[in-house]
């Protein structure tokens, strides 16, 4: 009220106002600091069970067992395997700031647990009634322990197996502000479930099991294959079609960031980041760094405004990372941040190259695009090594050829072809063809090793004069030609900013482009790719690519990007016998020959078996 009021009528206020309006200063009660604290902690019935599984990872268990009903609210249990608890300790369990993770100071800067901070217990102690039953293997007897509100009510040794149980009954049961705050009972399951699967991911050598509302969705068998995890998760169909990223050998003395996990093909992708999971150091945490450049990993393999899948599990040294920023230990602070990216953005692009697959052609009555890893060799079972510097850069064996344009296929000798693919392009990614002919001027349909294969001529012809201009960008020997009659072409004002903004971008591509009077601009020389194009059409569509903020690797791939597009072969064009298999054989050598720039599929694959199976064979 008083800080509502002008300077001048709070000068003329009597001193008994200010008195009314102060409130003095207080040791807030047990009972306050307690719900304060539980509120940090324990959000809702999902972070009751990620304290606990974690105090069951901590513990060493190798079987977790996890029960709710109605959504976690009325009850939840979770029951492991591990070292449990010694007769002196339990005492202490529900104290606050009681652990056995950290002692001095210094541990804060190396922590190696999931838990740490000694708050999970009592916080939950703090808003729901909790029964602890633990047992350890040199101890005859166990012990029994029931706290509310924060105290322990009860306390009795029974005979009990070697390792934990907790059941937390009513939460929120004195926090009422709190659980009107709370979701359906179905969403909170849902909560609850995603939870176990992100630490399943990272645990395959737990066997992990669900049980909600008396019924089992989920479970896994502990036995140390990711593989196996995302089967449960996703079903066996997406597990089988998903890229291992596996760590094949690190330097001794290396100190970085090593990645390891499992990711989707470009075709497994999803409408939104939730299914997109990082760890550190076998921590589940929340970084938009990590994040984003796992993303940018696929830029040019899968369309916009669709996202990647995966799990990453990245080790990195303990003093490099903070986790001790939020009681909840999902944010985290990185003292490398730039190498972490780095280190990512290097595994998931790497794996990509290497491993993503030919997409099959959808069986009937199935939209969604798959994937066929037939051709991929066995010997592909053992995934690249992802540590920085220990995979060799690829060459790129389109760099010393003629820039190709509509109408003028360079052709290319097959026996050259197949050789400079074997010594260059990365093994597995796409095999020789043999062309075979050409459907509605569209698609170019070709023989390979496993089957037919179907070649969409613009998308392919986009993905080769992207690499061969981001390419020759690079090395500043871009092909231009000038004008006999410059073109004139008038700008809005939109268009004339992203000219000016872009201007390293033109010199680079040979476009030379200069004003002719008020939004009038004279366009003398464009790129040899461009050369058959309308260069006043060709210019707007690389301003329109310019100006949707599009994020590039380098301002290379941005200029190869906004002329690839309009400077490839349209469908509908005729293309004779040598142009097409000059075409495929410019495909074959590109280093991302499986999808064009946008992310959409260059080639399809028609498999044997599809076709023995669709002629009822």
């Amino acid at each position: 009220m008083i800080g509502e009021l002008p300077l001048t009528e709070v000068l003329s206020l009597p001193l008994e106002v200010f008195e009314h309006d102060y409130m003095a200063i207080k040791i807030l009660s047990p009972e306050v600091s307690a719900r304060i604290a539980a509120g940090e902690v324990v959000e809702r019935p999902a972070s009751v069970v990620k304290e606990l599984l974690e105090n069951s990872l901590d513990a060493g268990s190798t079987r977790i067992r996890i029960e709710t009903t109605e959504g976690g609210i009325e009850s939840i249990s979770v029951i492991d395997n591990g070292r449990g608890i010694p007769e002196v300790d339990v005492p202490l369990v529900f104290k606050r700031f009681a652990t056995s993770k950290v002692e001095t100071a210094e541990d804060l800067e190396a922590i190696e647990t999931l838990g740490f901070r000694g708050e999970a217990m009592y916080s939950i102690s703090a808003v729901s009634e909790v029964e602890l039953v633990t047992g350890v293997d040199n101890e005859s007897t166990g012990s029994r322990l029931v706290a509310r509100d924060g105290e322990i009510v009860e306390q009795s040794f029974i005979a009990v197996n070697p390792g934990t149980k907790v059941k937390v009954t009513r939460l929120f049961r004195n926090f009422p502000a709190r659980r009107k705050f709370l979701r359906t009972r179905s969403a909170e399951s849902g909560r609850i479930k995603t939870l176990v699967h992100r630490y399943s991911m990272i645990r395959p050598d737990v066997a992990f099991e669900l049980i909600q509302e008396k019924s089992r969705p989920f479970s896994t068998t502990g036995s140390n294959d990711i593989r196996n995890v995302m089967s449960s998760v996703y079903g066996n169909e997406t597990a089988n079609q998903m890229l291992q990223v596996k760590l094949d050998e690190v330097l001794r003395d290396w100190r970085g960031p090593v990645v390891m996990g499992i990711m989707g093909t470009p075709a497994q992708t999803r409408a939104n980041r939730s299914h997109i999971n990082i760890f550190i150091n076998g921590r589940w945490i929340q970084s938009k760094t990590v994040s984003y450049a796992f993303e940018q990993a696929y830029h040019g393999f899968m369309a916009d405004r669709r996202f990647p899948m995966g799990a990453l599990d990245i080790h990195i040294p303990v003093e490099d990372v903070d986790v001790n920023v939020h009681p909840a230990k999902t944010e985290v602070r990185f003292r490398k941040e730039s190498d972490l990216f780095g280190s990512v953005q290097h595994a998931v692009r790497n794996t990509l190259l290497q491993l993503a697959p030919v997409p099959s052609a959808s069986p009937r009555g199935n939209s969604q695009r798959q994937f066929n890893q037939d051709h991929v060799p066995a010997t592909h079972s053992t995934f690249w090594p992802t540590s920085i510097g220990s995979i060799p850069k690829s060459e790129n064996p389109n760099s010393d050829n003629t820039i190709i344009r509509p109408g003028h296929l360079e052709v290319v000798d097959y026996a050259d072809s197949v050789a400079n693919r074997q010594s260059h392009t990365p093994h597995g990614t796409l095999p020789v063809l043999r062309v075979l002919g050409q459907i509605k001027n569209t698609y170019i349909v070709a023989e390979g090793p496993e089957g037919a294969y179907l070649i969409d001529q613009h998308a392919a012809h986009e993905r080769v004069v992207f690499e061969q201009v981001k390419e020759r960008s690079r090395k500043s020997a871009l092909v231009f030609q000038t004008l006999l009659e410059p073109r004139l072409i008038r700008l809005d004002q939109n268009q004339v900013a992203i000219l000016e903004e872009n201007t390293e971008i033109f010199e680079v591509l040979g476009m030379d482009i200069e004003p002719f009077g008020p939004e009038i601009f004279r366009i003398r020389s464009v790129p040899a790719v461009l050369l058959d194009a309308d260069p006043a059409a060709a210019l707007i569509e690389v301003l329109d690519v310019l100006g949707d903020g599009l994020s590039f690797e380098s301002w290379e791939e941005k200029a190869a990007y906004s002329v690839a597009c309009h400077g490839a072969i349209r469908a509908g064009k005729s293309l004779s016998m040598k142009e097409m298999e000059a075409l495929t054989r410019q495909l074959e050598l590109c280093e991302q020959p499986n999808s064009c720039p946008h992310g959409r599929p260059t080639i399809i694959h028609l498999s044997i078996k599809q076709l023995e199976r669709d002629f009822g064979r």
